[in-house]
Protein backbone atom coordinates (compact mmCIF):
# COMPACT_ATOMS: atom_id res chain seq x y z
CA UNK A 1 0.00 0.00 0.00
CA UNK A 2 3.08 2.05 0.79
CA UNK A 3 4.05 2.22 -2.95
CA UNK A 4 0.45 2.63 -4.33
CA UNK A 5 0.56 5.96 -1.85
CA UNK A 6 4.00 7.43 -2.78
CA UNK A 7 2.91 7.01 -6.65
CA UNK A 8 -0.28 9.19 -6.44
CA UNK A 9 1.36 12.48 -7.56
CA UNK A 10 2.79 11.02 -10.60
CA UNK A 11 -0.38 8.84 -10.94
CA UNK A 12 -2.08 12.32 -11.14
CA UNK A 13 0.50 13.75 -12.94
CA UNK A 14 0.27 11.24 -15.83
CA UNK A 15 -3.35 11.25 -15.82
CA UNK A 16 -3.76 14.80 -16.85
CA UNK A 17 -6.82 16.06 -16.49
CA UNK A 18 -8.65 12.77 -16.19
CA UNK A 19 -11.65 12.94 -13.78
CA UNK A 20 -11.75 9.31 -12.71
CA UNK A 21 -8.41 8.92 -11.75
CA UNK A 22 -8.33 11.73 -10.04
CA UNK A 23 -11.25 10.55 -7.94
CA UNK A 24 -9.76 7.12 -6.89
CA UNK A 25 -6.37 8.70 -5.90
CA UNK A 26 -8.70 11.11 -3.50
CA UNK A 27 -10.51 8.01 -2.21
CA UNK A 28 -7.56 6.64 -1.74
CA UNK A 29 -5.57 9.59 -0.14
CA UNK A 30 -9.09 10.32 2.21
CA UNK A 31 -8.66 6.38 3.68
CA UNK A 32 -5.02 6.82 4.32
CA UNK A 33 -5.46 10.28 5.97
CA UNK A 34 -8.32 9.73 7.79
CA UNK A 35 -6.87 6.52 9.04
CA UNK A 36 -8.98 3.01 10.08
CA UNK A 37 -10.73 4.59 12.99
CA UNK A 38 -13.37 6.28 10.64
CA UNK A 39 -13.36 3.88 7.52
CA UNK A 40 -16.70 2.77 9.03
CA UNK A 41 -17.85 5.97 9.68
CA UNK A 42 -17.06 8.32 6.90
CA UNK A 43 -16.97 7.07 3.42
CA UNK A 44 -15.83 9.14 -0.01
CA UNK A 45 -18.12 8.50 -2.59
CA UNK A 46 -17.99 11.28 -5.17
CA UNK A 47 -15.40 13.89 -5.97
CA UNK A 48 -17.03 17.00 -8.14
CA UNK A 49 -14.79 19.18 -9.51
CA UNK A 50 -12.22 20.07 -6.11
CA UNK A 51 -15.15 19.03 -3.67
CA UNK A 52 -15.07 15.50 -1.95
CA UNK A 53 -18.18 14.58 -1.09
CA UNK A 54 -18.09 11.81 2.21
CA UNK A 55 -21.03 9.84 3.69
CA UNK A 56 -21.28 9.98 7.05
CA UNK A 57 -23.82 7.94 9.33
CA UNK A 58 -25.26 11.32 10.92
CA UNK A 59 -25.29 14.96 12.02
CA UNK A 60 -23.12 13.78 14.74
CA UNK A 61 -19.89 12.60 12.73
CA UNK A 62 -20.95 15.50 10.48
CA UNK A 63 -20.30 18.13 13.15
CA UNK A 64 -16.91 16.38 14.57
CA UNK A 65 -15.61 15.77 11.06
CA UNK A 66 -16.37 19.50 9.48
CA UNK A 67 -14.19 20.72 13.14
CA UNK A 68 -10.96 18.55 11.73
CA UNK A 69 -11.86 19.15 8.03
CA UNK A 70 -9.10 21.33 7.33
CA UNK A 71 -6.38 19.06 8.93
CA UNK A 72 -8.32 16.39 6.31
CA UNK A 73 -7.58 18.59 3.42
CA UNK A 74 -3.96 19.54 3.96
CA UNK A 75 -3.25 15.70 4.73
CA UNK A 76 -5.38 14.92 1.50
CA UNK A 77 -3.34 17.06 -0.75
CA UNK A 78 -0.06 16.17 0.66
CA UNK A 79 -0.64 13.05 -0.35
CA UNK A 80 -1.59 13.98 -3.64
CA UNK A 81 1.35 16.28 -4.06
CA UNK A 82 -1.43 18.91 -5.43
CA UNK A 83 -4.19 21.15 -4.39
CA UNK A 84 -6.87 18.69 -5.75
CA UNK A 85 -9.46 18.78 -2.79
CA UNK A 86 -10.42 22.04 -1.74
CA UNK A 87 -13.36 21.71 0.31
CA UNK A 88 -14.94 17.88 1.96
CA UNK A 89 -18.61 18.21 2.08
CA UNK A 90 -20.22 16.04 4.41
CA UNK A 91 -23.20 14.43 3.82
CA UNK A 92 -25.56 12.20 5.89
CA UNK A 93 -26.13 9.10 4.33
CA UNK A 94 -26.52 6.08 6.81
CA UNK A 95 -27.14 3.67 3.65
CA UNK A 96 -23.85 4.47 2.23
CA UNK A 97 -21.75 3.55 5.48
CA UNK A 98 -23.50 0.74 6.31
CA UNK A 99 -22.61 -1.05 2.49
CA UNK A 100 -19.20 0.28 3.48
CA UNK A 101 -19.54 -1.36 6.47
CA UNK A 102 -20.98 -4.31 5.19
CA UNK A 103 -17.81 -4.72 2.83
CA UNK A 104 -15.57 -4.37 5.94
CA UNK A 105 -17.14 -7.05 7.88
CA UNK A 106 -16.03 -10.31 6.16
CA UNK A 107 -12.62 -9.65 7.14
CA UNK A 108 -13.13 -8.50 10.48
CA UNK A 109 -15.29 -11.91 11.08
CA UNK A 110 -12.08 -13.72 9.62
CA UNK A 111 -9.73 -11.99 12.22
CA UNK A 112 -12.14 -12.89 15.08
CA UNK A 113 -12.90 -16.28 13.98
CA UNK A 114 -9.21 -16.62 13.58
CA UNK A 115 -8.77 -15.38 17.28
CA UNK A 116 -11.29 -17.64 18.81
CA UNK A 117 -9.97 -20.70 16.99
CA UNK A 118 -6.98 -19.74 19.12
CA UNK A 119 -8.20 -19.03 22.14
CA UNK A 120 -10.45 -22.07 21.75
CA UNK A 121 -7.22 -24.26 21.03
CA UNK A 122 -5.44 -22.68 24.36
CA UNK A 123 -8.29 -23.47 26.90
CA UNK A 124 -8.48 -27.05 25.12
CA UNK A 125 -5.24 -27.63 25.84
CA UNK A 126 -5.34 -26.04 29.44
CA UNK A 127 -9.09 -28.13 30.15
CA UNK A 128 -7.03 -31.56 28.91
CA UNK A 129 -4.40 -31.06 31.93
CA UNK A 130 -7.21 -30.92 34.59
CA UNK A 131 -7.47 -34.83 35.72
CA UNK A 132 -10.73 -34.33 37.43
CA UNK A 133 -13.68 -33.79 35.30
CA UNK A 134 -16.16 -31.78 37.44
CA UNK A 135 -13.28 -29.12 38.16
CA UNK A 136 -12.38 -29.24 34.01
CA UNK A 137 -16.01 -28.94 33.04
CA UNK A 138 -15.83 -25.53 35.94
CA UNK A 139 -12.80 -24.36 34.23
CA UNK A 140 -14.28 -24.40 30.83
CA UNK A 141 -17.79 -22.91 31.94
CA UNK A 142 -15.66 -19.90 33.68
CA UNK A 143 -13.50 -19.59 30.49
CA UNK A 144 -16.29 -19.30 28.26
CA UNK A 145 -18.16 -16.74 30.54
CA UNK A 146 -15.31 -14.79 30.60
CA UNK A 147 -14.93 -14.52 26.79
CA UNK A 148 -18.55 -13.31 26.30
CA UNK A 149 -17.78 -10.35 28.87
CA UNK A 150 -14.40 -9.41 27.19
CA UNK A 151 -16.81 -8.36 24.49
CA UNK A 152 -17.10 -11.45 22.49
CA UNK A 153 -21.07 -10.08 21.39
CA UNK A 154 -22.57 -9.26 17.77
CA UNK A 155 -22.09 -5.91 16.17
CA UNK A 156 -24.67 -3.28 16.58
Amino acid sequence: MEGVIRALPALLRAAGGNEEVAEVAAFVAWRRAAGEALRCNAVPFRLYGRTLIVAVPDATWQRQLEKVSGQLIFQINSLLGQARVTYIEFRIDPQTVQRERARLRPKEHRIDEERALAQAECLRVAAQRIRDENLRRRFLLAAGSCLDRAGHTPEE
